[in-house]
C-alpha cells in the first residue's frame, strides 16, 4: 500500500467533473452543426478527452493501490471510479468514431453522407461524459467530507492501520455497504459500434 496525499487527490477528483461539463458543451455545439470539417471540429475535444482518460486511469491506479482503498467505502468507491474511467475512455472513442463516420464517405460507397451517424455517436459520448461527471463530483464530495471530519479520519486511520498490519489479507469487517451514488442509469450502456445509436437522456 502506498500512502498518498488524499487532499491533493480530492482536488484532482473535483477537477474532472467541470472539465467533462466543458467538453460536453463543446461536443454538443458541434453535434448541432453539419460537421462539414469533422477533423478540425472534433479532433481538439477528442484529444482532450483522450488525455483526460489517461489522467483518470492514472489516478484510478494511484487510489486503488493507496490507503484510499482501505478506507470506509474504499473498495466501492474504487469500483465507481473504474466505471467512470471507462465512461471517459468510451466518450473519447465515440468522438473518434464520429470523426470517421463523417469522413468514411470518401472511402465507402454505402457510407452515410449526412451527419446523422456522427451525431448519434456524439450524443452517446455526451451521455457517457454526463455519467462520469456525476460520479466524479460525488466521489470528490464524499472524500472531502471524510477528510473534514475528525471522527471519519479516525475511523479510516484504524482501517488503514489494520490493512498495513496484515498486507494482502482482507478483513471482512472493513467491507461496509456503500450508500447509493446518484449515477444514472443502473444498466450499463451498449457497446460502441458504428451501427448502434444511443438516445441522449
Amino acid at each position: 500500500m502506498q500512502i498518498i496525499d488524499l487532499a491533493e487527490q480530492t482536488r484532482l477528483l473535483g477537477q474532472v467533473a467541470p472539465t467533462l461539463e466543458t467538453l460536453t458543451e463543446e461536443v454538443e455545439r458541434v453535434r448541432e452543426e453539419e460537421i462539414l470539417a469533422p477533423i478540425d471540429q472534433l479532433a481538439p475535444p477528442v484529444l482532450r478527452l483522450h488525455e483526460l482518460a489517461i489522467t483518470c486511469t492514472r489516478q484510478l491506479h494511484d487510489l486503488s493501490t493507496s490507503q484510499y482503498a482501505a478506507m470506509t467505502y474504499g473498495r466501492e468507491n474504487v469500483a465507481h471510479l473504474a466505471e467512470a474511467c471507462a465512461q471517459v475512455s468510451l466518450a473519447s472513442a465515440l468522438g473518434a468514431i464520429a470523426i470517421s463516420s463523417r469522413t468514411e464517405i470518401l472511402l465507402y460507397r454505402g457510407a452515410d453522407p449526412t451527419p446523422g451517424t456522427s451525431r448519434d455517436h456524439l450524443r452517446r459520448a455526451c451521455v457517457e461524459m454526463d455519467r462520469a461527471a456525476t460520479t466524479y463530483h460525488t466521489l470528490a464530495q464524499r472524500l472531502s467530507r471524510r477528510l473534514a471530519s475528525a471522527a471519519a479520519r479516525n475511523e479510516d486511520q484504524q482501517l488503514i492501520d489494520r490493512s498495513l498490519a496484515a498486507p494482502g489479507a482482507a478483513d471482512p469487517s472493513t467491507v461496509i455497504a456503500d450508500p447509493q451514488l446518484t449515477i444514472p442509469p443502473s444498466a450499463p450502456p451498449p457497446r460502441a459500434t458504428a451501427s448502434t445509436p444511443h438516445a441522449r437522456h
